[in-house]
């Protein structure tokens, strides 16, 4: 076989460390004896990876193999899909749990790249091994068709409880503030107000960045001096980020407070970078972390569903909730990692670990919370658009008492089926990169809140 590759990477991740996963990678790809076509070094933007597009095409390569090496968005994955009729697939790598930065955060990267895939009706095969293992057996797997991702699509339709409409009338008339909008290639991010609106009866407003820079900027200092008081309270080493930056991030969520309360809006889904860091100089991971835990859910990355799948979820939990993503799975282990940058609720931290004040580990602006989360059983929920026909997908899992997986705000968890099947049914259902998460079982009560919105359901196990 003549085998295309195009290892896929991102200049803000950990590069010595991802060149050292490529090495891995090529080493084992050339074992297999298959023609090895393309490049070998990392494509960090759009042109590297459209002129190894173009290399490929000239090869007449058999198969595409995209190398996830770091997280990418999935743009130039769709454009990869596009430019070939071969088989396609995706080889993400793990990273170690060792309680630092997500150096590679890879997995998400191959979560993004397989729901938009999956919305393009494209099949692909797909690997997530670490290349330093014995991986041939796996690899060939990939490359003679017999990993492919599949196809599981939501079919039940679960009958209308009274809770579940009592919840479902108590979200109709709720209000999103997008800000901004979402990046390129977060095909998870997509959404269609008048469908929203169809569906759950939430309206959608989209607003500018800098309206919510305008209000930072705005805010008095008085106001700043009691959000850094409050901050002090319950977060060690505030005196060690950068002082102006922070002062930036907490007028962020006065910011979005002025926005509430002048469009009354019950939650937000927020573009929260680059142009938070870059345009205005502080972070809106932990403003976020602050609204989430006084039950005003924020989405970042301009998540409108997921600001709607975290309305209906704070509504059956009656607690804070938060939109994580999924950033690893260990067989072996029987594991999964739930992380974001540092904006968990502060209610869901480990309480034998202190919060602390952390930076963004790729921006290295603050204000972001670190802390474990707690242990107890937590339902995970996401209104997806796979297929492009709304669906509910739930989750329980069991979340243990780890020591932190990555900074910011992690939790090690594990579900009540094998970690091998709940990330088969998880590639193969297309879903988007961001749960959302509460703390106990609701899954009997979203079912409920699922028939009465005409919403089929999947579950994950």
């Amino acid at each position: 076989m003549k085998l295309g590759i195009l290892p896929l990477g991102r200049p803000t991740f950990d590069v010595p460390y991802a060149e050292t996963k490529l090495a891995a990678m090529l080493t084992a790809l050339d074992a297999t004896g298959h023609e090895i076509c393309g490049p070998r070094d990392l494509l960090f933007d759009a042109d590297a990876t459209r002129a190894g597009i173009a290399t490929l095409q000239a090869a007449g390569v058999d198969h595409v193999m995209l190398l996830q090496v770091t997280f990418t968005d999935a743009s130039m994955t769709v454009a990869v899909a596009n430019a070939f009729e071969q088989p396609l697939s995706i080889w993400a790598v793990p990273e170690p749990r060792n309680g630092g930065r997500l150096r590679l955060n890879a997995f998400c990267g191959l979560n993004l790249a397989s729901h938009a895939l999956r919305r393009n009706g494209r099949d692909f095969g797909w690997l997530y091994a670490d290349p330093g293992a014995d991986v041939a057996s796996d690899l060939e797997d990939v490359l003679s068709g017999q990993r492919q991702a599949g196809k599981l699509v939501a079919s039940d339709r679960p009958p209308a409880t009274e809770d579940g409409t009592r919840i479902a009338d108590a979200i109709r008339g709720r209000r999103i503030a997008r800000i901004g909008e979402h990046p390129e290639g977060f095909d998870t991010c997509a959404y269609d107000g008048d469908a929203m609106r169809a569906l759950a009866g939430v309206t959608v407003d989209a607003l500018a960045l800098e309206d919510l820079f305008s209000r930072a900027r705005a805010v008095p200092d008085l106001t700043a001096k009691v959000l850094r008081n409050e901050a002090d309270q319950v977060l060690a080493g505030l005196d060690e980020v950068d002082q102006p930056q922070l002062d930036r991030s907490l007028r962020l969520k006065a910011g979005l407070d002025a926005l509430r309360g002048a469009g009354q809006y019950d939650a937000f889904a927020i573009r929260c970078w680059p142009e938070t860091f870059t345009e205005y100089g502080g972070a809106v991971c932990g403003p976020a972390g602050m609204l989430g835990e006084a039950k005003v859910p924020c989405a970042c990355e301009a998540d409108v569903y997921g600001a709607l799948t975290q309305l209906i979820l704070m509504e059956a939990a009656q607690a804070p909730v938060f939109l994580t993503d999924l950033v690893d799975m260990d067989s072996d282990d029987d594991t999964g990692v739930v992380w974001h940058c540092g904006q968990a609720p502060m209610s869901m931290r480990d309480p034998n670990v202190a919060a602390e004040a952390t930076v963004h580990t790729n921006r290295r602006q603050p204000l972001l919370f670190q802390f474990p989360l707690k242990p107890g059983t937590v339902t995970l929920m996401r209104i997806s658009q796979a297929d492009r026909v709304p669906h509910m997908v739930l989750s329980t899992a069991e979340m243990l008492e780890r020591p932190m997986a990555f900074t910011g705000t992690s939790g090690v968890m594990q579900f009540s089926s094998p970690a091998r099947t709940v990330l088969d049914r998880m590639i193969a259902s297309g879903l988007e990169h961001h749960m959302a998460l509460a703390y106990g079982d609701h899954v009997e009560t979203l079912k409920g809140v699922a028939g009465a919105m005409n919403l089929p359901v999947l579950e994950l196990c």
